[in-house]
């Protein structure tokens, strides 16, 4: 079966899964944002998509947009020709384009009361650990602050984003970072098809992929591991890094105006259906999928804490063994040696070191700037289950 057993109608499953998400990230294209016989932005589309935006955070749910664009905009700003541009000219339309880019989402954004933060990222900050964590932090404070970020690939360094066009793979692992619960890619098709309906009149849409299979591979053209230049093949590629995050992602057309309210009411698309939750997926990754480098050792009041599901506070920790830094996995002790649970910690052993036994207002105080309250807070922590 190329999409699993279909229980309920597409229209009842898309607002289910928009609805139900607490973190939505949501992919637009330049071929969407910009009209092309102009290179100027599709104002009443751009409105459009921003209100329905607005909507969702009214229902309370936070949202993060990766934006492309800013080469077309820049191109025409910069007075390029038509056609394909040479690299060098990529970067310098990218470098003016981001301007107009920011500054249409500061004032889309303003007029719905909603704070706008520009975040520019290239793959790399997605995949080297520490610049990740320095990303998530960065997304994750913009986020309790109430902003919509909007995420750009930067262009204007990152030569390999032009060459390859892969801001869906970048939305992906947005995603994959702040454990968003839904992805959302506007395109300029429904959905992935069982061939080109371009080409084949007999092409259906598939609705739902719960696996990414060499089969639903060859519908997007080409191996999902071989290095894309956009079109489906990348969307699938975003597929494969979602569902393994335990995030629901949806394909689906932006050629109308409001394409969020137009998906939510039932519009065709295809779902790419998680079978776990970011959460328990991230749980998973803690507890089995990283190698420990160090250890911290706590008193019978922390251990009993951790038990109930909360976070692991310095006050609660004697002993800081081994050299780690942030960011990396450690392992949690009790005084006898037992191993409680594994866990990212939040400082490295020597600031570590010099806060454990203190209470956490009295951080800022030791190593001389504002951290985390917690060494560990409690979702990135795993606990180890015993027997006996």
């Amino acid at each position: 079966m190329l999409s699993g057993k279909m229980t309920r109608d597409p229209a009842d499953i898309a607002p289910s899964r928009i609805a139900a998400a607490r973190r939505v990230v949501i992919k637009i294209g330049s071929a969407l944002l910009v009209d092309r016989a102009s290179n100027r932005l599709d104002a009443p589309w751009f409105e459009s998509l921003v209100e329905d935006i607005a909507r969702l955070r009214r229902r309370g749910q936070e949202v993060l947009v990766v934006s492309s664009g800013a080469i077309a905009l820049g191109r025409r700003h910069l007075g390029l020709r038509s056609g394909a541009l040479r690299l060098e000219e990529s970067q310098a339309a990218a470098a003016a384009g981001q301007v107009q880019l920011a500054h249409a989402w500061q004032e889309a954004l303003g007029r719905e009361q909603i704070p706008a933060a520009q975040v520019l990222l290239t793959l790399g900050d997605t995949e080297q650990r520490r610049r990740y964590l320095n990303a998530r932090g960065t997304l994750e404070t913009l986020l309790a602050l109430g902003a919509v970020p909007v995420i750009n690939e930067n262009d204007t360094v990152a030569t390999e984003e032009i060459r390859y066009g892969d801001n869906d793979r970048l939305a992906a692992r947005v995603a994959q970072m702040i454990s968003a619960d839904c992805l959302v890619l506007l395109s300029d098709t429904t959905g992935l098809h069982t061939a080109d309906p371009a080409c084949d009149p007999t092409a259906r849409l598939v609705p739902e992929v719960h696996a990414v299979t060499p089969e639903i591979e060859a519908m997007a053209g080409a191996s999902a591991t071989d290095v894309g230049s956009g079109g489906m093949i990348t969307k699938v590629m975003a597929g494969r890094i979602a569902l393994a995050a335990g995030c629901h992602m949806v394909i689906a057309s932006g050629r109308v105006r409001h394409p969020l309210a137009a998906l939510e009411a039932g519009a065709e698309c295809t779902w790419f259906v998680a079978s776990s939750s970011p959460a328990r997926v991230r749980k998973q990754w803690i507890a089995g999928a990283l190698q420990p480098s160090g250890e911290l050792v706590v008193d019978a009041g922390a251990a009993a804490a951790l038990t109930q599901g909360k976070s692991l506070l310095p006050a609660g920790v004697v002993a800081v063994k081994g050299r780690f830094e942030r960011g990396d996995l450690v392992l949690v002790r009790d005084t006898g040696g037992r191993v409680l649970a594994r866990g990212l910690s939040a400082y490295d052993s020597a600031e570590a070191a010099r806060i454990i036994g203190l209470r956490s207002s009295m951080i800022e105080q030791v190593l001389g700037y504002r951290g985390r309250e917690e060494l560990i807070h409690r979702n990135d922590l795993a606990m180890v289950e015993t027997h006996g």
